[in-house]
């Protein structure tokens, strides 16, 4: 069974940091492409932040560039998203989502895989910003 559990999120004044967590089970995590999405109530979810299977790879949505960073370690099957001066519109409950295409050797093809493929996806953390 995969799961993908996230954790770290809250509540956050503007231009704090939050560092968010996944532990991934249940699948080959040294071949699967990772990344972090957030969606707010009545919009679609959008992608943040991908990193590829071997995690030398990234991709970031130009609004988080330089503010956020993704990274994972494959030894402990862990995904984190370290982000900072975050701002009230961010405010969005955020997921971890895993893909398998251990040959995808860019972020932006992961993110692609991610946002098209057989994708599996956390629960959920939720972020809130205020200013």
């Amino acid at each position: 069974r995969v799961q993908l559990v996230e954790s770290g999120g809250g509540s956050v004044q503007a231009g704090g940091s939050v560092t968010l967590s996944c532990a991934v089970s249940g699948v080959t995590f040294s071949r699967y492409c990772m990344g972090w999405f957030r969606q707010t109530p009545g919009k679609e979810r959008e992608g943040v932040a991908v990193v590829s299977a071997a995690g030398y790879n990234t991709y970031y949505d130009d609004s988080v560039k330089g503010r956020f960073t993704i990274s994972r370690d494959n030894a402990q099957n862990m995904l984190y998203l370290q982000m900072i001066a975050l701002q009230p519109e961010e405010t969005a409950r955020y997921y971890c989502a895993a893909v398998g295409c251990s040959g995808c050797s860019s972020g932006s093809r992961c993110y692609e895989m991610l946002k098209k493929g057989s994708t599996y996806w956390g629960q959920g953390t939720q972020v809130t910003v205020f200013s």
